[in-house]
């Protein structure tokens, strides 16, 4: 009897396929145990959930620390010693541009768990290079500890984008960047918060002590070895049944021979270029030239917590938003361009109000008042900033979720992440340059309009890729090109049959390999 149609797949609303049974479901073995607590019940070890969540704290030990320890302005450095924070960013990100472009290739390749150890070692250092320049103004290691970073991280946010665009299917894209922002972003604030606590008594313009960098030094240690204990992306199993569509038998020939495919095979993903090269462009710009700039040591690390709190509340909203199952996928896309772009105007036009009343040279005079959390005028400058925090998370959100709603393939995703971070750390190297040059730096008004300038240029250049290439769905077969897997290796839809006993007796099976 055949078979007639059941539900759809993870990947899909089409109809599922009647394709020849080649697995019972659920794989056995402790990986695919849930654990059931009182009415609660989790999701077994190698489910979606369970390693986004890994990935996640990873990121919240390594990249969330450093965060933190970059939003106190100058990576905690003050005075003339910012220059060492401004030259070790320029490397990170000048490096971080280059291998984050190729990260992709490497990342499919190796694997995910050695890109993401690998990277949480990069910050390690990086950090450590701070506490020894504490005490020696050794600049050549700062600077090396950048360029070393910029390798690291570009590898290891490359595996996160995959994981985080792929493993989910496509109705839950939204909510699983989300839960990750969240997580990655707690780290900022817990860092935040212990700068804070470290510093609550520094009503002046003073270096971060030791103890601040010694706590963000044993953090990232422990997220690079958290990143053993993910599974590997072939073992990942979802509640359906189906699996992750990726390459079976990479090599280094193949890996980069797909990242070329890539860009013949989907070109439209360069008008998403400026989006990526603006994401990272007004770090320098919020951190040094508004919370160094204006605000004293304590103050700065307080707003820093604000900012990474705030990152996660806009990110809980736009990311379930996103999913929001009444609205179809095309719609919610061109809603998401249009808040987008009414944000730009709105955040940034109060950034412009609050950019007039300061230049560089009165920042540089002597006897410059900083804002404290004391002072009078604070609430407004405090709100503008919990505002970038805000917006950056909805740019980062809805980029991720622009690339994740064009596919479902594991290894464009890879790809598609790598030339994320890559662009994205290019024009942050840019930006970290300009603002570091010591004879005629720019001012800071001119910093300020290149980032308001950039972020609204770059939303009407994507405009033609979120109407035209944003489907509601994306059928399997169109993810299947671009590997050597086959539908049988990564559909778990339940086939039901006509006549009750068919099929060795069984009623139902899940396809998966």
């Amino acid at each position: 009897m055949a078979a007639r149609k059941g539900p759809t797949s993870a990947y899909t609303d089409s109809p599922a396929y009647s394709a020849p049974s080649s697995g019972h479901g659920i794989p056995e073995g402790w990986k695919y145990r849930s654990l059931r607590l009182g009415p609660f019940r989790f999701p077994w070890y190698a489910s979606p959930e369970s390693q986004l969540i890994l990935v996640s704290f990873v990121c919240f030990l390594c990249p969330g620390m450093f965060n933190a320890l970059n939003g106190l302005g100058g990576t905690g450095q003050r005075d003339e010693d910012i220059y060492a924070s401004t030259a070790a960013n320029s490397a990170l990100y000048a490096t971080f541009s280059v291998v984050g472009f190729f990260a992709g290739t490497i990342t499919n390749t190796l694997g995910i768990r050695f890109a993401l150890s690998f990277g949480g070692l990069g910050y390690c250092i990086y950090i450590s290079s701070f506490l020894c320049y504490n005490h020696t103004h050794n600049l050549g290691y700062t600077v090396f500890s950048g360029f070393l970073l910029g390798c690291c991280a570009g590898i290891l946010w490359c595996a996160q984008g995959a994981i985080m665009m792929s493993y989910p299917p496509e109705n839950r894209k939204g909510r699983y960047i989300s839960w990750f922002w969240m997580i990655f972003n707690l780290g900022a604030v817990i860092g935040s918060l212990v700068g804070l606590g470290l510093n609550i008594h520094e009503r002046g313009d003073e270096t971060v002590n030791d103890s601040t960098y010694v706590g963000f030094l044993v953090l990232t240690f422990l997220g690079a070895c958290l990143a053993w204990t993910l599974v590997d992306a072939k073992d990942v199993v979802r509640r359906d049944g189906s699996r992750i569509i990726l390459m079976k038998h990479p090599t280094w020939k193949t890996e980069i021979l797909g990242l070329w495919q890539t860009l013949r095979t989907d070109p439209y993903v360069i008008l998403l270029f400026p989006m990526f090269f603006a994401s990272n462009w007004f770090y320098t710009y919020q951190y040094n030239d508004v919370n160094a700039a204006q605000f004293n040591t304590r103050t700065g690390a307080l707003n820093g917590t604000l900012y990474w709190l705030a990152q996660m509340v806009g990110a809980l909203i736009f990311g379930f938003a996103l999913d929001y199952p009444n609205v179809r996928r095309t719609t919610r896309a061109k809603a998401a361009w249009g808040s987008l772009c009414a944000l730009t105007f709105i955040i940034w036009g109060g950034g412009y109000a609050f950019q007039r009343k300061y230049t560089r040279e009165d920042v540089a005079m002597e006897g410059h008042q900083l804002y404290d959390w004391t002072s009078s005028g604070y609430i407004g400058p405090m709100f503008l900033y919990i505002s970038y925090g805000i917006y950056d998370a909805v740019w980062q959100t809805c980029v991720y979720w622009f690339m994740g709603a064009i596919t479902n393939n594991s290894r464009k995703l890879a790809n598609f992440a790598g030339f994320y971070k890559g662009i994205q750390s290019a024009g942050a190297a840019i930006i970290w340059r300009l603002d570091g040059l010591q004879n005629n730096p720019p001012p800071y008004m001119n910093l300020f309009a290149s980032c308001w300038v950039l972020l609204a240029g770059s939303l009407i250049i994507a405009l033609p890729v979120i109407i035209l290439k944003i489907k509601d769905t994306v059928p399997v077969e169109e993810d299947l090109k671009f590997t050597d897997e086959t539908i049988e290796d990564v559909i778990g839809y339940r086939v039901t049959y006509d006549s009750p006993g068919q099929k060795d007796g069984l009623n139902e099976r899940w396809l998966s390999s």
